[in-house]
């Protein structure tokens, strides 16, 4: 029991012992020392058997919880909460959401694309496409990281209602690349990295599919094919120099990816955690990736 849940019951307590006590401290027919007797017993009568039915019967957590708010260790009650909310009212669009986005943060992407997809059906037009995005995503991070039809389909329609939709956008591009229809994946990626804000989170990762593609003998337009191989190696070297940059890694791993060589990128992987020990965030980035690659499960 923590010190805070500690000072309320107290305070609680107290109150309740004063109601107890302060009739009996008022009697004028016992002397001062009786008296005190009387109010002393009553009030660890009080503390006895309200601290004893409370502790057996009660949840003495869920006064510090109602003070905080639920911690992340909470997030499989809170699903267990929305899918009765869903089952109660199977039209809670809200609720379909959140669980959707519950499922994925528990690496359950199966049952998060059931929820997106009830989320998708039931939304207004203007929230339809990001929803068909979660849905997609969601398949796609179900099979692995490789698109199906299924997925496909879903990130088409969501671009039919919001051409600008990037996850949708990558995703597509993903499944041309998949398929050797490098010339559309290609398009449709330099097209999305021409509207990426500078400072977006996966940017570098589009830049390295499109360097991975066109190092595969495809370009667009004029221009050289970089030298993939030798990119990747150089970044390989400078983590040996500056082991704690988790984005370097992230990129590493990727491009070992993308590059085909599953080996490599699960060996970088491995240094990757090793050399972030400690690290927390830098860790919860490199498990996202791995798991977004099909690294891991």
């Amino acid at each position: 029991m923590s010190a805070l849940l500690i000072l309320i019951f107290l305070a609680v307590f107290a109150v309740a012992a004063a109601f107890v006590v302060w009739p009996i401290l008022r009697r004028r027919t016992d002397g001062v020392g009786r008296r005190a007797v009387l109010g002393a017993a009553a009030a660890v009568l009080v503390l006895g058997v309200g601290g004893g039915v409370y502790l057996i019967l009660g949840s003495p957590g869920l006064a510090l919880r109602a003070l905080t708010g639920p911690s992340q260790t909470d997030l499989r009650g809170l699903v267990a909460k929305l899918v009765d909310r869903v089952r109660a009212d199977p039209n809670d669009l809200m609720a379909w959401t959140l669980l959707g986005r519950g499922y994925l943060t528990l690496g359950d992407p199966g049952d998060a694309a059931g929820a997106f997809r009830k989320a998708a059906a039931l939304a207004p037009p203007d929230q339809q496409p990001g929803l068909l995005s979660n849905y997609g995503e969601a398949l796609t991070l179900a099979n692995s990281g490789e698109v199906p039809r299924q997925a496909e389909a879903a990130f088409e329609a969501a671009l039919k209602g919001d051409p600008k939709n990037a996850p949708a956008r990558f995703y597509l591009g993903l499944a041309y690349a998949g398929r050797r229809e490098t010339d559309k994946a290609l398009a449709m990626w330099q097209a999305l990295l021409a509207d990426a804000p500078p400072g977006a989170s996966w940017r570098p990762m589009l830049v390295d599919r499109i360097a991975a593609l066109k190092a595969a003998g495809v370009t667009a337009g004029t221009g050289q094919a970089p030298d993939v191989a030798a990119m990747v190696a150089r970044l390989a070297e400078r983590l040996k120099a500056q082991p704690k940059d988790s984005e370097g890694w992230q990129r590493l791993i990727r491009a070992y990816s993308v590059l085909g060589d599953a080996d490599k990128a699960r060996t970088a992987l491995a240094d990757a955690r090793q050399a972030l020990n400690g690290d927390q965030a830098g860790l919860a980035k490199i498990d996202a990736e791995a798991r977004s690659l099909g690294l891991q499960k």
